[in-house]
């Protein structure tokens, strides 16, 4: 029987002293820090009172010297000879150029955060003490000297991230800190065996109608050439293959009558079975979840079990800059955001990770589809070696750990590389130098139809479905829409008729209590620690200029921050609003992003702090499945759910003063998965003073509501309402009446107590309406201070 012993306790951490000058190291290098693992350099530093937080005000600048210095984890432990033939190093993720000694003696070397590596290493283990040890050399080091040997590449930022096998986002972003970490980020042991072991296990799992196929593809690695059976069983059926003397690959197969088939939330179930595989004692066990998969290449369709899938997803950058700080029970908190905000897809961008089993485990179990691009983003990349061989071995390990995953939909190759050789001027620079297209339309897919042929694979986003197409047409493929928030006003998404927008959005600040706590001096827009959290190139002035006529301009800091987290909120609902009227010709969106890395004003919907900012509650409400929008003289009800949507649909038009001007009733019938038209009369339609009236448009508990004119044309009254607040189980009830029209009704309760949330947000309530708030929050909170600013904002009095 194979035995695992991690090797987590005892380490060190210590600088190595270089002669080289590094701009901001301290004169004393910290040496003999207790470490984590796994871990991090800088999360060790932290631990130990040596250095500030690097998310806090602009503490990250002064400690740029951490990923120019080179560091050692090391240990002690005790090991006693065992009956076992093989003793093995397993290091399942080192970040990234490390040398690893072991007992004075070099047993290997590494250069990729993205593998795992193991190490044969009985014959140099000692009855009694023992002492490992992994230098880290400097990333920048290394790759600085790839790009030396190998000539410059163009990227989007300049850092040479493309020159080496790392989360590229640790070199900074326009959303993120530069952080260069080092370290055993993964876990590390110790794993003895004789005989034969399971080295590798790569299941694929199809439907096909009724049945329920596994081809279960084994490799081995032994130490004695005898014969070895192995089995695989799934569902109470076995499979049995004998693996004859030498051989050292097994295929078994395995149909189960009859599966409950797995679909993507909203769409049914997700069944999980238990499969296991066994050779002699070592054993391999994953769940596994019978369904297919498959993508129309012009329309951009996804199709699971047959049924053609409209996305409702959102993009995913790494939760933290230190990946050894995301447990299970945060991805689960993030998740359950998603879904609660009716995400049905996660695409993990390729500037990232390829994430841990934790993240696609849960995935599965919530139907959570997962679209899993290859880690390059946003630049030039080298294809010779050492680099090509890095890549084919990456992702030849994780097309296999991936595999048994049934939320896993779609292999992409990049994000953005392909349309940055052909439209971003790349061509002139690079001189006839490698780029990377040789990466994403043969090497990649080939590992994928080699390994994985039951996902489909895509060669990069935007991507029009050949190379010699322009990347970025709407016409086909996927599109990323960025002319929106750089320059064009966010109307703009309504002249886009996509097949698929797989990366779009609109920057906004996080949370009051998430700024309050990054930033220690002055909060405002302009002050030079706020704008140190915003990474984005002229990003303050893109949200002041992103206002446009939309919104008043702010005052005070306090105006600022409701304005341009509403104005992103209304940005993204109007455009997702658009395309999902568009649906099956557009079939799919990915707004750019669900989550922050750090404390940040970003384009994401959940902030730094994981607090949910005004743009989750518009996402929740504009990727239900049944949603009402008004749109150019007509209403649509989209119905993205199994059952008809019908009833009878209300439109009245209103004076601001809540007074019915015309009003029609329509027999509406929406089919499953489809969207139905409700073409409006001019008496509807047409305003007869754009300043002063809004629509209204209701079908069961859905209601649409526009303004005729930009809301700082509209002539609105001062919001009059009554509010009152009053304790409840876990919290507080606020309620709110109107007495006048009330725009944009939200409520801030993290100025109060920073753990405090709101379940809703963004209401708009017409004379007589009421709202109730429900605020969570442990601490007990001024009653008056949850009814007036700034905790309780509305645009129209904000506007006063």
């Amino acid at each position: 029987m194979s035995v695992y012993r991690p090797l987590h306790d005892g380490w060190t951490l210590s600088a190595v002293d270089t002669d080289a000058p590094i701009t901001g190291r301290p004169a004393e290098m910290p040496a003999g820090v207790p470490a984590t693992v796994p871990g991090c350099v800088h999360t060790d530093l932290m631990a130990a009172g040596l250095i500030e937080d690097p998310y806090l005000d602009d503490n990250e600048t002064r400690l740029a010297w951490i990923g120019r210095t080179e560091w050692v984890y090391q240990t002690s432990f005790t090991w006693t000879p065992d009956q076992h033939e093989r003793t093995d190093l397993v290091c399942d993720g080192l970040d990234t150029v490390a040398t690893v000694v072991l007992n004075g003696v070099e047993v290997g070397r590494t250069a990729n955060q993205h593998r795992s590596y193991r190490f044969p290493v009985r014959h140099l283990l000692r009855d009694g003490d023992n002492t490992l040890a992994v230098r880290f050399s400097s990333a920048y080091d290394y790759a600085e000297a790839r790009r030396a040997a190998l000539g410059d590449r163009p990227g989007a930022y300049d850092e040479p991230y493309q020159f080496i096998r790392k989360m590229a986002c640790n070199f900074g972003w326009d959303w993120g800190p530069t952080v260069v970490t080092a370290g055993i980020w993964r876990p590390i042991g110790l794993s003895s065996w004789s005989g034969a072991r399971l080295a590798e296990v790569r299941p694929l799992v199809t439907l096909d109608g009724t049945a329920g196929r596994v081809e279960v593809r084994v490799r081995v690695e032994r130490t004695t050439e005898r014969p070895h059976e192995i089995t695989a069983e799934v569902a109470g059926i076995q499979a049995r293959a004998t693996l004859a003397a030498g051989a050292r690959e097994a295929v078994l197969r395995i149909e189960v009558p009859d599966p409950e088939p797995w679909w993507p939330r909203g769409h049914g179930a997700q069944p999980l079975y238990d499969l296991t595989v066994r050779l002699g004692d070592d054993r391999w066990h994953r769940k596994i979840g019978f369904r297919t998969v498959e993508l129309d290449r012009e329309a951009f369709t996804i199709s699971v079990n047959g049924r053609p899938i409209m996305v409702r997803g959102v993009n995913w950058i790494p939760d933290d800059c230190f990946p050894n700080r995301v447990t299970r029970d945060r991805l689960a908190t993030r998740f359950a955001q998603a879904t609660a905000a009716n995400v049905n897809l996660l695409r993990i961008w390729g500037g990232g990770l390829y994430e841990s089993e934790d993240f696609y485990e849960l995935a599965d179990s919530l139907g959570l589809m997962v679209w899993q691009d290859f880690p390059f983003a946003c630049a030039a990349y080298p294809e010779e070696e050492p680099l090509r061989s890095e890549i084919a071995a990456e992702a030849r390990e994780n097309v296999t750990r991936l595999a048994p995953h049934p939320s896993l939909v779609l292999w992409c190759g990049n994000n953005e590389n392909i349309e940055g050789h052909a439209d971003w001027g790349w061509q002139e620079t690079l001189a006839g130098r490698s780029w990377g297209g040789g990466l994403y339309y043969d090497l990649l897919p080939s590992i994928v139809a080699e390994l994985d042929p039951t996902r489909p694979y895509w060669p990069g986003s935007p991507y029009s479905g050949a190379p010699d197409l322009p990347p970025n047409d709407p016409a086909r493929g996927t599109i990323h829409i960025w002319d929106v928030w750089n320059h064009a006003d966010y109307n703009r998404y309504a002249e886009y008729r996509p097949r698929f927008v797989a990366e779009f959005g609109f920057q906004g600040p996080p949370a009051y209590a998430t700024l309050r706590r990054a930033v220690s001096g002055e909060l405002a827009a302009d002050a030079p620690l706020v704008l140190h959290h915003q990474k984005a190139i002229d990003g303050n002035g893109k949200l002041l200029r992103g206002l446009g006529d939309h919104l008043p301009a702010p005052e005070t800091f306090d105006d600022w921050h409701y304005l341009t987290q509403l104005n992103q909120a209304r940005a993204i609902a109007f455009g997702i609003g658009w395309f999902r009227t568009l649906a099956p010709h557009c079939s799919g969106t990915v707004l750019w992003q669900l989550n922050d890395c750090w404390p940040v004003t970003s384009w994401a919907a959940v902030d730094g702090d994981a607090r949910r900012k005004p743009l989750w509650y518009a996402l929740r409400r504009i990727y239900a499945d049944r949603l009402l929008e008004i749109r150019d003289g007509a209403v649509f009800a989209v119905n993205d759910s199994a059952e008809p949507w019908h009833g009878e649909l209300s439109v009245i038009r209103y004076g601001l003063g809540g007074e019915p001007l015309a009003k029609e009733t329509f027999q509406v019938t929406a089919e499953p998965r489809s969207v139905a038209r409700i073409e409006l009369p001019g008496t509807l339609a047409t305003a007869g003073d754009p300043a002063a009236e809004l629509l209204a448009a209701r079908l069961d508990d859905r209601r649409a509501l526009v303004l005729f004119a930009e809301d700082s044309r509209v002539a609105y009254p001062a919001a009059e309402f009554d509010a009152r607040a009053e304790p409840a189980d876990g919290g507080y009830l606020v309620t709110v009446t109107a007495r006048s029209i009330v725009r944009e009704l939200a409520l801030f309760p993290d100025r109060l107590d920073p753990a405090a949330e709101v379940d809703d947000m963004l209401i708009t309530l017409l004379p007589g309406e009421t709202a109730t708030f429900r605020v969570t929050t442990g601490r007990e909170l001024d009653p008056a201070a949850l009814v007036t600013r700034p905790v309780l904002r509305c645009l129209n009095e904000s506007a006063r």
